[in-house]
């Protein structure tokens, strides 16, 4: 008998504090420069704000990139430009300082951390600074059979909910949530496409490195026949995951529950991390005013993920390289916001007066 009660994260789960945020917009009211002409910098503060339960808002000092790495079996169907089962060099690749969001988050002094969920590799063969919480060797090819067995996807998302324990108990203020792996787009298309109740065809972007025509149509065959695998499932969001998800894409899930309990903000990254967030909203409803959404990439699946979540991504550059690069563009934003909302002089108590005296 399983341990884990999806239904407790309702309970557990509370919106970013309401009347703080009210406080929040009062104090920016008093600030020298006008309510509405700092554009969604404003919304942004406020939001933080709340989220951290004080005012004025907390500068952001210890975010910190974490990446769930995995592979897929439906990559062996030609859905993706990388081969099936290596993403493991791109592991080696980000924690060598070589990959996107290596650069940039060296540039923004911010640490990243890689979870081994489901790589297709020996363990030995990874970086000592992989974090190891392996469910599987790669999951399952999802048109023809599970991810995942049911003890997988549970052990999977535990994977993930101990990770967001262990990033809030070290003092993590914000994650910069992000994916590794090869054939996870091509999942996260199908989460999309089941909870949303739309065809293969809406929801089939060309991925992190883009394929041609040929193989976006296997792609979209290959969503296609996943869907009628993951329509019966529907109503139980871990067996979904299961079916058509994938270890890493549980955990991630897992994660971004467990973030929302401890109050732990996060920034979603691209399709996957989106699709991640979907199935969370259907377990917790609360659970996504917890999250900011970092970039717009130009995937048709992250695009009607986040339309059905209301969330607005924070830039549009079309990054689809993955690995948290897009999302983890955004963290100045956040940052920024987090300083204005804080460092703004109020108006001094006679300011007000002042038009008056000029009058007369």
């Amino acid at each position: 008998m399983s341990s884990l009660n999806l239904d407790d994260f309702t309970d557990l789960i509370e919106r970013p504090d309401g009347g703080v945020r009210r406080d929040a917009e009062a104090r920016r009211e008093r600030q020298i420069v006008p309510p509405g002409s700092l554009g969604r910098l404003d919304d942004l503060g406020e939001w933080l704000a709340a989220a951290q339960g004080a005012v004025p808002v907390r500068p952001v000092e210890r975010p910190r990139v974490v990446l769930f790495a995995g592979d897929h079996g439906i990559a062996e169907r030609g859905v993706s430009a990388r081969q099936a089962g290596s993403a493991s060099e791109l592991v080696r690749e980000i924690l060598e300082g070589a990959r996107p969001v290596s650069v940039l988050a060296r540039r923004l002094g911010v640490p990243v951390r890689v979870v081994d969920v489901a790589l297709d590799c020996e363990p030995d063969t990874l970086p000592e600074d992989v974090v190891r919480h392996r469910v599987r060797r790669g999951s399952g090819r999802i048109d023809v059979e599970d991810a995942l067995t049911a003890e997988e996807a549970e052990a999977a998302f535990l994977a993930g909910i101990a990770v967001a324990d262990a990033e809030a108990d070290s003092g993590t203020d914000l994650v910069v949530l992000g994916d590794v792996s090869v054939g996870g787009t091509t999942a996260a298309g199908v989460l999309v496409a089941a909870l949303c109740g739309t065809d293969a065809s809406v929801v089939t972007g060309r991925g992190g490195l883009a394929i041609d025509d040929l193989a976006w149509m296997r792609k979209c065959e290959a969503i296609r026949d996943a869907l009628r695998r993951a329509r019966p499932v529907l109503g139980d969001q871990l067996q979904l995951l299961a079916t058509v998800g994938g270890a890493d894409l549980a955990a991630m899930t897992g994660f971004l529950l467990q973030a929302a309990v401890r109050k732990m903000p996060v920034i979603l990254d691209g399709v996957v991390a989106a699709a991640c967030a979907l199935v969370g909203q259907r377990i917790a409803f609360r659970a996504p005013d917890w999250w900011l959404a970092g970039q717009r990439s130009g995937e048709p699946g992250q695009a009607k993920a986040l339309d059905r979540m209301a969330l607005e991504p924070l830039l549009d550059q079309g990054v689809t390289v993955g690995e948290g690069a897009g999302a983890l563009l955004a963290l100045p934003l956040v940052q920024a916001a987090a300083a204005l909302a804080a460092e703004l002089p109020e108006k001094s108590s006679d300011a007000s007066e002042e038009p008056e005296k000029e009058q007369s």
